[in-house]
Parts: structure tokens; C-alpha cells; sequence
């Protein structure tokens, strides 16, 4: 039954935001692509649901050099990527260990360049528009003072955005989604959730939900190409 539904890659999907864009594609019609870092029971049961599975490490560029050679023994075609896998890392921690910062320029720079390079003709292939989203961080437009690395990163990422929009025009739309808080961690304290809250002007944790409604607008608007989506409660006015 799967074979002829629409296929989606979604990077970094085995958890969060990652696995409700998944579920939420495969509700709705789809059929996701995902990539996942560690194998768990939760893989299996999505490739049960017919969710294609592909364990790959985009820390390294051979690890990305080797995704694109499995995704295509699966697909010659796809309706979207979007790139959400991400890693994480305080700049007081790649002061010790510097190879984190390759890993995260990897991961968010090399990765989706390499992905779009390698699969222009798969979204070619797509009947009707194609799409490319990646996911950022909102704070790219004010920096970090503990986060340097991680958001240049991004800000790298939201630069590709507007490259590839102009490279892969008129066929493949290229969009962006730039989240600030959308749900805490396990584990964040009263003090850390309530700081976090007070920074926006909703005062709320969105939740995942706000982010698949991101994905559905950019994928089914078809005027739309080369934009950055905030998506931060109204942050920027506070």
C-alpha cells in the first residue's frame, strides 16, 4: 500500500520534534524517509507502519556520503526533505574538545548542502512542486553569547536556504522554519521553564504541533520559496 504514497525524508527523526513530524506525515499520506542515530524499539515499530528507516551519522562526511548511497536504493523520487537533524554543543565545551565543532558544521552545514546536491534529481522527479525546509533557530537573528558555534552553524544553514532557493527555482521550493522554544526537556526545572516562557510574548510552549503546521504551509503554498518562517510566540518583541 505504501509503494505509491508520496515519500518525504525527514533527517534526525527518531525523537522530538523529528518523530512528530513523522508520525504526523504518515497520518496524513505520506510516506516518511527518516534517519535515526541509535536503534530502538520505537524504529521498528514505525517501519511496521510503513516508515523507512535509515540508521546514518552526519557527524562525519563519509557518514552523509553514505546515507545518499542507501537513500537511493530505496527511492527515485521525493515530495520534500526536510532537514531536521541537529546536534548540540556549548562553546566551553568545544574549548576542549575542538572536533565538536567540525561535528556541528557537519551536521547542519555539510549534510543538507550534501543531501540537496546529491538528491536534485530525486525532487525533480516529484509530480508537481518539490520541497526543501530546514529547520534553524531563532536566535540567529540576535547570537549567543554561549552558543556561538551552535548558532553560526545555523545562521550557515539559513545562508544555504537562500542559495539553494535561487539554484533549484522554478521546480523546488526552498524555505526555512526558524523555532525558538517549542518543548522543554526532561528534567528542565520551574526556574529554567519559567525564564523560558517569559521571553516570548504567548508565554507558551507550542509544542511540536506549531512546527508540522510550519511544514504544511511552506509544502502546500506554492507562491512561497527562499523565506525564513520565525516560529517564536513573539520573541522579537520582547
Amino acid at each position: 500500500m505504501t509503494k505509491d504514497r508520496q515519500k518525504i525524508l525527514i533527517t534526525g527523526a527518531g525523537q522530538r520534534i523529528g518523530l512528530y513530524l513523522c508520525e504526523s506525515l504518515l497520518r496524513d499520506g505520506f510516506q516518511p524517509i527518516i534517519t535515526y542515530r541509535k536503534s530502538r524499539q520505537l524504529i521498528e515499530n514505525l517501519e511496521q507502519k510503513g516508515v523507512i528507516a535509515i540508521q546514518a551519522d552526519f557527524s562525519s562526511q563519509k557518514g552523509v556520503s553514505d546515507f545518499i548511497d542507501t537513500l537511493k536504493t530505496h527511492t527515485s523520487k521525493l515530495r520534500a526533505i526536510i532537514h531536521n537533524a541537529s546536534t548540540w554543543s556549548k562553546d566551553e565545551s568545544i574549548v576542549d574538545n575542538p572536533e565538536e565543532f567540525s561535528a556541528l558544521m557537519n551536521v547542519h552545514v555539510f549534510a543538507p548542502y550534501w543531501i540537496n546536491t546529491q538528491c536534485q534529481t530525486l525532487l525533480e522527479a516529484n509530480d508537481g512542486l518539490a520541497d526543501i525546509i530546514s529547520l534553524t533557530d531563532f536566535t540567529v537573528t540576535k547570537g549567543s553569547e554561549k552558543h556561538a558555534a551552535y548558532i553560526a552553524s545555523k545562521a550557515a544553514l539559513e545562508s544555504l536556504t537562500l542559495s539553494f532557493a535561487k539554484k533549484f527555482a522554478p521546480k523546488i521550493k526552498v524555505n526555512s522554519i526558524a523555532p525558538a522554544l517549542i518543548m522543554f526537556n526532561e528534567g528542565d526545572d520551574e526556574d529554567y521553564k519559567k525564564d523560558r516562557l517569559d521571553r516570548s510574548a504567548l508565554k507558551i510552549e507550542p509544542g511540536p504541533k506549531v512546527v508540522y503546521e510550519a511544514v504544511k504551509y511552506l509544502m502546500d503554498n506554492s507562491y512561497t520559496t527562499g523565506t525564513v518562517v520565525p516560529l517564536n510566540g513573539g520573541r522579537n518583541l520582547i
